[in-house]
């Protein structure tokens, strides 16, 4: 039942009528990431990459959406969405659907400093070609209704700034295909907004950490 009412139809009519929350806080850098989303044999299906290691880098081998920084030639951050998707797996998101926006998302203060990200749906026809580039171990599409699995959610233990996991989704292997963080926070607020909410899994973790809907009044 619940795959027969998770249709990109109802995906887009949603996404259409959300108004994200714009963070006007003046970031020192931006960065923009695509959430892409195909019809699959199960239903929708969205765009998952597993970042390549890299030393110094600190979210090296971790789950993400195609996307980065906002470069001098870009001339808006969707843009730097599409052209950064189409150098780390070859999607161009040129002619995709434009389904809308979620709410940005500040990063980590200890991780990178003043960052704000934004993200933005889209939607592409058929089965594009994935293509990693250097930066991108590995790309695969994933079913949007696996995400609400209950069987997928695990803590991803996460020391580095001092709490002791995070909430998390299994998309693959164990060992390496954890979706947490940044990513599940997106993951979070698109699937609230679609009428799908996953649980709340936040428990005692600071507010800053939350996603803008889980956040206390």
């Amino acid at each position: 039942m619940l795959r027969a009412m998770l249709t990109l139809g109802a995906i887009r009519d949603a996404l259409s009528d959300y108004e994200p929350r714009s963070v006007t806080a003046n970031a020192k850098r931006r960065a923009a990431v695509a959430l892409i989303l195909r019809e699959g044999e199960r239903g929708p299906e969205v765009l998952f990459i597993e970042r390549a290691t890299r030393d110094g880098d600190p979210w090296s081998g971790h789950m993400a959406f195609p996307g980065g920084r906002l470069e001098d030639g870009d001339p808006h951050l969707r843009a730097a969405a599409v052209r950064e998707t189409l150098e780390e797996v070859g999607v161009d998101l040129a002619d995709a659907e434009i389904l809308g926006q979620l709410d940005d998302m500040e990063g980590h203060h200890a991780a990178d400093t003043r960052m704000l990200i934004s993200a933005f749906a889209f939607l592409v026809r058929g089965t594009p070609d994935v293509s990693p580039n250097h930066e991108v171990r590995q790309a695969f599409w994933f079913p949007v209704g696996d995400l609400l699995d209950p069987d997928r959610h695990v803590d991803y233990p996460m020391e580095r700034f001092g709490v002791g996991s995070y909430p998390g989704i299994l998309v693959g292997l164990p060992d390496r295909h954890v979706v947490w963080g940044l990513t599940y926070k997106f993951l979070e607020v698109f699937l609230h907004t679609i009428g799908h909410p996953l649980p709340d899994r936040w428990g005692d973790l600071p507010e800053f950490i939350r996603p803008p809907h889980r956040q206390k009044s």
